[in-house]
C-alpha cells in the first residue's frame, strides 16, 4: 500500500502545490445565482469537479455545509468524493474529528476505511483530548494509505488561547502538537503522512516546524487575508513542506468553469513563485 504522503509528494509534483476547497457556504451560494438547498449545494460542488477535479493536486470538500442539509447533503458529499477520486484529485475532507476510544475510531472508519462510502485520502482532526487519542486515526490511515492533517496554529483569534497555552514543561500546545507529529513521521520517505494545519495569517509562529518531515496546510489565503507571498515569513525553511489552500479566493470566480480555472491557475502561479523562491 503507498502511503499518504508519497502519492501527496506525486500529485504535488506533477500538478503543483494547490489545494482547493469545496465550501458551499450560503453567501457564495447567492454568488453564484444558487439556491441555498441542496439542489444549489449538488450545482456547486459538480461545477467545482468539473472545473478543477483533473488539474488540482488536492481537493478539501468542508463537510460541514454538506451536513448541514442531513442525509441528503450527506449523499452530495457521498458523490462529490467519488467525483474527485475519478478525476484524480487526492480527497482531504475537512471535517476537524476528534474524539476518544471507540468513538474516534468509529470516525476513523467512516472516512479512512476503503469500504466506507465517506472515504477519503485524508482528514483534518482535533487533537485537543491529546494527540495519543487520535491513535486509531492514524493506524486506519497507515494501513490504508491515508493521511491525517492535525490542527497545530490555527489563524482564528479564539485558538492562542489554548493553542500557545505552555505545560509544565515549557513547550506551548502547539509545539508539543507539533513534536508527537514529528515522532509519527521520523523517517519517512518521500514525505510522512501525517500532517499539521497551520494558518497562512499567523505570521512567525515562534515554533519550531523543521522536523515535522510531513505535510504543512495552510489555509486562510485570499478572502481571509493571507497572500502567497506571507508563507516565506510563516513558513521559513519548511516552506517546501507546505500545501497552500485556497477555498473563496478560488470559488467566488464561479459559477464559469473557466473562470474558476483561471482563479486556481493564478492560486498556483503565486505558490510556485513563492516555493521556487526558497
Amino acid at each position: 500500500m503507498e502511503s499518504f504522503g508519497a502519492r501527496l509528494h506525486r500529485a504535488v509534483t506533477e500538478r503543483g502545490p494547490l489545494c482547493v476547497g469545496i465550501d458551499p457556504h450560503p453567501g457564495l451560494l447567492a454568488r453564484w445565482g444558487l439556491d441555498d438547498d441542496v439542489r444549489g449545494v449538488d450545482r456547486f460542488a459538480r461545477t467545482v469537479v468539473d472545473a478543477l477535479g483533473d488539474r488540482v493536486a488536492v481537493v478539501k470538500p468542508q463537510s460541514a455545509f454538506f451536513e448541514r442539509f442531513g442525509s441528503r447533503g450527506v449523499a452530495i458529499l457521498e458523490s462529490t468524493i467519488r467525483q474527485l477520486r475519478d478525476c484524480g484529485s487526492l480527497v482531504l475532507l475537512d471535517v476537524k474529528r476528534g474524539d476518544i476510544g471507540s468513538t474516534v475510531a468509529a470516525y476513523a472508519s467512516a472516512y479512512l476505511d476503503p469500504s466506507s462510502s465517506l472515504h477519503v485520502d485524508a482528514v483534518t482532526a482535533s487533537p485537543y483530548l491529546g494527540v495519543g487519542s487520535l491513535a486509531p486515526m492514524f493506524e486506519l490511515a497507515a494501513e490504508h494509505g491515508g493521511g491525517v492533517f492535525v490542527l497545530a496554529l490555527t489563524s482564528n483569534p479564539e485558538g492562542a488561547a489554548v493553542q500557545r497555552a505552555r505545560g509544565a514543561d515549557g513547550r506551548t500546545v502547539a509545539q508539543a502538537v507539533i513534536d508527537e507529529i514529528s515522532q509519527l513521521n521520523a523517517g519517512a520517505e518521500p514525505l510522512g503522512s501525517y500532517g499539521l494545519v497551520v494558518g497562512a495569517t499567523i505570521g512567525d509562529t515562534g515554533h519550531d516546524l523543521s522536523r515535522v518531515n510531513g505535510p504543512l496546510l495552510a489555509p486562510g489565503l485570499g478572502a481571509q487575508g493571507a497572500t502567497a507571498a506571507d508563507l516565506r515569513g510563516v513558513f521559513g525553511s519548511s516552506l517546501p513542506a507546505v500545501l497552500p489552500s485556497y477555498s473563496r479566493e478560488v470559488l467566488g470566480a464561479g459559477p464559469d468553469a473557466a473562470a474558476l480555472r483561471a482563479a486556481a491557475d493564478r492560486a498556483l502561479a503565486d505558490c510556485r513563485a513563492v516555493v521556487a523562491a526558497r
